[in-house]
């Protein structure tokens, strides 16, 4: 076993995700840590893979990975982890991350800790920080065995950490790719939608807290005289409440407003991923507990119905 951690990328459309990024940054300061290497692995061709300020990068770009397979990635992933035996391999928990890193852990009996926010050395042990329930519960993990996988929530680390220029050595696929079960067929990207929230300066957004479709229009009228655009987090639009173009979070748009008004969001990773950055963020929820309150610049623990027609009142 080496001291290498390995760090498997994501892109689309030719863009990597942050969450490369923030892993090979973190990679980087643990191996060194450890006296090994951060070693990115991107996959697929057409794809500029020197971006990394990793400390190897290793480059299969076979055509079959271009788009995102988890049985070619899986296959992939599994035969390099056995040849190089890393001490860690990190993924994004993505849905990406959520296909491969549970997989990978059953194939190699490799302990795997999802939902990872932290990663700390302690005496040369592993400590994960692990968050579950929306964030509301915290455990602190240290994997056993001499291997672990660990898959790191987006916006944990920072993303200037794991930019750089590393040279990528292209290396070709280690196992057959040929007679796939699972196949790309095309991607469907959504529909642009009414409006565009990623050019919006003010944003009011409304959560599971909103109750129903027909409290919608509240947050409308609030958004229209503060001259902004309503916008949601991922239950609302799997409810049908609005559309999937207003939709805030990693799997929706990120955004940064000079104002993002949260109603009855609770502020789950995925959400925070996509708002965080904004200039000024204020939360209206009746849990005190919830983890917007960690982000927001001004919050309160009251009824959003009645802060919403306080507002509309005074406006």
């Amino acid at each position: 076993m080496s001291n290498d951690i390995f760090v498997i990328t994501e892109h689309m459309d030719g863009k990597f995700a942050d969450v490369s990024f923030e892993m090979v940054g973190k990679a980087r300061e643990l191996a060194s840590a450890w006296g090994g290497q951060a070693v990115a692995v991107v996959f697929g061709g057409g794809v500029a893979a020197n971006v990394f300020a990793s400390d190897a990068t290793l480059h299969v770009a076979d055509a079959a990975l271009s788009n995102f397979n988890p049985e070619a990635n899986g296959k992939v992933i599994e035969a390099l982890v056995k040849e190089k035996s890393p001490r860690l391999v990190m993924f994004g928990w993505t849905a990406a991350g959520m296909d491969l890193a549970a997989w990978l852990s059953a194939r190699l009996d490799m302990p795997c800790v999802a939902y990872s926010k932290g990663i700390s050395l302690e005496g040369g042990a592993l400590t994960v920080n692990s968050q579950a329930y929306g964030g509301k519960l915290s455990a602190d993990i240290v994997p056993g065995g001499d291997q672990a996988i660990v898959a790191v929530l987006a916006g944990s680390f920072p993303v200037e950490a794991g930019q750089g220029s590393t040279a990528a050595t292209q290396i070709d696929s280690p196992v057959s790719l040929e007679g796939l079960k699972i196949q790309f067929i095309e991607a469907v990207k959504p529909s642009a939608g009414d409006v565009d929230i990623t050019t919006q300066t003010k944003l009011v957004s409304v959560g599971r807290g909103i109750g129903g479709k027909e409290n919608i229009d509240l947050a409308k009228e609030l958004a229209d005289a503060l001259g902004a655009v309503v916008t949601a987090s991922r239950p609302v639009i799997d409810a049908r409440w609005l559309p999937p173009s207003r939709q805030v979070g990693k799997s929706g748009r990120k955004v940064k407003p000079k104002l993002y008004l949260a109603l009855g969001i609770s502020g789950a990773p995925e959400h925070l991923e996509g708002m965080k950055n904004a200039e000024l963020i204020i939360a209206i929820n009746t849990d005190k507990k919830a983890p917007i309150f960690n982000y927001a610049h001004y919050g309160a623990t009251a009824d959003l119905f009645e802060v919403a027609e306080a507002m509309l009142e005074l406006l």
